[in-house]
């Protein structure tokens, strides 16, 4: 592991605003946090060197899509078979994302569908017939509120 980057206030500031909204401009962004936008320029580019910002990337909202179900699918996994079961979860349409977790799950899979049907078998008919998976659990995500970073620019809600 890479040793901890030196990151101040006015970073964090940067990296909310740009978690944000990716797309802002630097200037807007200066005026955002209160800054310098020549300040802010240096200190993004220096973000990004040190591979803090690793890119800048887009959210799809994927209700719009006619994605209306999110689920997490922990999975307990027979342990010799990990990396063969991580590859067949990504193969199958739906998976937005794995995590390798602790606690009484191996693995939690980020799940879309379009029903509750097309969850079901999703889950049933894909996840569940995946050789080595032992058991699973869903979770339906009744609602999301994401903060991307744990830190909030001063005087934001």
């Amino acid at each position: 592991m890479p040793p901890l980057a030196k990151i101040d206030k006015l970073d964090m500031d940067i990296l909310a605003g740009l978690a944000d909204d990716a797309s802002i401009s630097i200037p807007s962004l200066a005026a955002k946090i209160n800054s310098n936008t020549s300040v802010i320029y240096a200190r993004v580019r220096r973000l990004v060197k040190n591979g803090i910002i690793e890119r800048y990337t887009v959210v799809i909202n994927e209700q719009s899509l006619g994605y209306g179900v999110k689920a997490h699918v922990g999975l307990s996994i027979e342990g010799g078979r990990r990396s063969a079961i991580i590859e067949a979860v990504l193969l199958i349409d739906g998976v937005g994302g794995i995590s390798e977790v602790t606690g009484r799950f191996d693995i939690i899979v980020t799940v879309y569908a379009k029903s509750l049907d097309d969850m079901h078998k999703l889950i049933s008919d894909k996840l569940g017939k995946i050789q080595g998976v032992e058991s699973s659990e869903t979770f339906i995500e009744m609602k999301t509120v994401k903060k991307y970073i744990p830190h909030t620019i001063e005087g934001r809600k």
